[in-house]
């Protein structure tokens, strides 16, 4: 099978990834040290197909774009018996690990994201028409650093019902917490201003100013690194 995707052309990294050629290469430096070179497939004797970059991307595109394990193969030029392997064996390795404790005043940016998953008993059919899980994930705003995670809920879940009851409200007590419009109901998250009804007067200026610079701002968490 030919391979479609590859680091060797470095402009496949940022879309799939979010990271710079130059942060992903650190973060291939970082799976390297936590042993990534050295796992090997199961089979002894037999080499990976993929080199470790290879490998580490498949596992970023897997991450980023739900893809099923016989596409991301056909992308990498594998089986997608030895796609679900690298993303066994490497995905661990992306695990976050211990970080400094930070200030509470920093900004966080919270947004959720649908996880397909074949366990029926946490998900249900969302938006997406997928058995899904909800998944609230926050970010540091400065570092786009990821800072805390809910438990998974159904997908069926809306994002104003999920932060609640995902927990991740309770991990982000104290500190200013920016998301979209789809929170309304969760006192002291900071959203945009809603857009007036039909035949209501339009926003004034200052408000429309203070929505495009949330916007701006809270699409940090679209690109959030796991590291």
């Amino acid at each position: 099978m030919v391979q479609v995707i590859s680091t060797s052309r470095s402009e496949w990294i940022a879309p799939f990834t979010g990271l710079t050629p130059g942060q992903f290469r650190k973060l291939v430096r970082v799976v390297a040290e936590r042993g990534g070179d050295a796992v090997a497939d199961g089979r002894p004797g037999r080499q990976w197909r993929l080199d470790l970059a290879d490998r580490v991307l498949l596992v970023a595109v897997y991450w980023r774009t739900n893809l099923t394990m016989r596409q991301i193969g056909l992308l990498f030029g594998v089986s997608h018996s030895a796609a679900h392997r690298v993303i066994d064996t490497i995905g661990p390795l992306l695990a976050l690990g211990p970080v400094r404790k930070r200030r509470t005043d920093q900004v966080a940016i919270v947004d959720g994201t649908l996880v397909p998953t074949r366990d029926h008993r946490v998900a249900a059919k969302s938006k997406n028409h997928r058995y899904s899980t909800n998944l609230q994930v926050a970010i540091d705003a400065d570092t786009r650093l990821v800072i805390a995670t809910g438990q998974p809920l159904p997908g069926n879940r809306n994002d104003t019902t999920a932060y609640r009851d995902s927990g991740i409200a309770a991990d982000l007590t104290g500190r200013p917490v920016m998301a979209d419009g789809g929170y309304q109901g969760n006192t002291g998250v900071i959203m945009p201003y809603r857009k007036p009804a039909k035949g209501k007067p339009p926003l004034p200026d200052w408000k429309t100013d203070l929505n495009t610079t949330h916007k701006r701002v809270r699409a940090r968490v679209e690109h959030a690194s796991p590291t």
